[in-house]
């Protein structure tokens, strides 16, 4: 399978030798990203030096923590059996959650962003239904046993742990090490022990889910000549992952369930507004593009799946959220998140739609280029405003849309490392836009997929992980 690598849906840059999306030939004038591993920030945006920390709590070894350790923890938590959740044993989700970016990416480069987003959907399902198994409050997932008084933490931390292990094997004796921490600090008493088995078991019941779930089918893809009708993007010979629009959703009934309209014909009112646009804003060498919405596109750039993960870090700290609440958040954003790849993907396949580039040099200007290099698949919808509106619609609906944070990005131009934002779909809003500005797609693919991506992330939030009736 080729691999991915770079920003969002945005992959971009092919290297030559392992036909990956990375960093060449069109790129060289992107600034390059610092040499932080992705998603290494902390919840306001602000990046931590390279050395590795111990939590005091958890004993994860992360490079720059979004969550500090936290003195006497465990004490309190287990003098008392049973326990509520506190914001300080919700720190493990956080924890894990970058704990996974950066074993993915010390895996394998972050190539390949759909498996990531699988990873973490399952990790964090596994969290959910292990934390939620020792202090019942919400539907479970996958895995529906409860054991209450199990120490709900070490069943959290020992389920990530499994599933990390499960998909990023040459990870497994650092992932190892951090569990073993996890479980040192708790102790070796019967909550212990039942909430590693619980962790356990949550774990196994998530990765016995995912089998066989299309992600390792092969989808042969012939690009046609037809005007509007996909063909390869300059410097690649392939199209990217042409059978994830037929894997099995996590949260959806099927790929297809909100499909989105067709884009405008060519050459109709809406298509030459759309297409004068990206022509002149998305442009390398715009004369009419900002330093603002320069720097707004380079912004938006990184993988959706490390952007969004990296606001429900920080949301879920400035919130205060508890435990359970924490683990649901990040189950259902990175459920919302993965549906929203596969969705995409299917509408994708389905309009086989060229990009702006392929359809600015067949008018005429065959010099043409977008300011970031565009990714080897089809326009139409979005993938990356699918992803991003599919989160912002999760965290609005678990905490309100008027919700204030501010995040960097690991693609943002040196002088502009953070972004603050009022609003959930304020910065869906603007994610969205970055693409047009960019140059890598039409607006009318941006805006179907806000659409996509709100319906998506709407149906999570009614669906699945929904409170238990008092």
């Amino acid at each position: 399978m080729r691999d991915m690598r770079g920003a969002g849906d945005t992959g971009a840059k092919r290297d030559s030798a392992r036909c990956d999306i990375g960093r060449q030939g069109a790129a060289a004038k992107v600034r390059p990203s610092r040499p932080h591993p992705a998603g290494a920030t902390d919840g306001t945006g602000s990046m931590q030096d390279h050395r590795t920390r111990i939590s005091r709590r958890h004993g994860l070894a992360l490079v720059g923590a979004a969550f500090g350790g936290i003195a006497g923890a465990a004490a309190s938590r287990l003098a008392t059996p049973g326990h509520a959740a506190s914001t300080a044993d919700a720190r493990v989700i956080a924890d894990w959650s970058l704990a996974a970016l950066l074993a993915i990416r010390a895996e394998n480069g972050y190539r390949h962003p759909m498996m990531a987003s699988r990873t973490l959907a399952m990790m964090h399902l596994a969290m959910h239904d292990a934390v939620n198994a020792a202090m019942p409050r919400f539907a479970p997932y996958a895995f529906a046993t409860r054991e209450p008084g199990a120490d709900a933490v070490v069943a959290a931390a020992t389920a990530a742990h499994d599933v990390l292990v499960a998909y990023c094997p040459g990870q497994a004796p650092s992932l190892g090490f951090d569990l073993a921490a996890a479980l040192a600090e708790a102790g070796h008493g019967a909550e212990a022990e039942q909430g590693r088995v619980l962790g356990a078991a949550a774990a196994r019941a998530i990765l016995d889910a995912r089998e066989r779930d299309g992600v390792d089918d092969s989808v042969a893809y012939t690009p046609r000549e037809a005007a509007g009708a996909y063909r390869y993007t300059p410097g690649f010979d392939f199209l990217f992952a042409a059978q994830w629009g037929a894997v099995r959703p996590f949260g959806l009934r099927s790929p297809d369930q909100f499909r989105v309209d067709a884009p405008p014909a060519i050459g109709s009112p809406a298509y030459v507004q759309d297409f004068a646009e990206v022509r002149t804003l998305g442009a390398r060498d715009s004369f009419v593009r900002t330093e603002e919405q320069t720097r707004l596109a380079h912004f938006w750039y990184e993988f959706s799946d490390i952007g969004w993960n990296r606001v429900a870090r920080a949301v879920a700290r400035d919130r205060g959220l508890d435990l359970c609440r924490s683990a649901r958040l990040f189950a259902l954003v990175n459920m919302a998140i993965a549906d929203g790849y596969v969705a995409a993907w299917q509408a994708k396949q389905h309009f086989d739609s060229w990009r702006p580039v392929t359809a600015i040099r067949a008018a005429g200007d065959t010099g043409w280029e977008p300011l970031l290099p565009t990714p080897p698949i089809q326009d139409h919808p979005s993938g990356h405003a699918t992803l991003g509106a599919a989160a912002a619609e999760v965290m609005a609906g678990l905490l309100g849309d008027a919700t204030p944070f501010g995040i960097a990005s690991s693609t943002a131009l040196p002088e502009a490392p953070v972004r603050r934002f009022n609003s959930f779909s304020a910065a869906a809003r603007e994610n969205a836009e970055s693409r047009v500005l960019a140059g890598l797609h039409f607006r009318f693919a941006c805006e179907a997929g806000l659409e996509l991506g709100g319906r998506i992330g709407a149906f999570a939030l009614s669906r699945h992980l929904r409170p238990l009736e008092a």
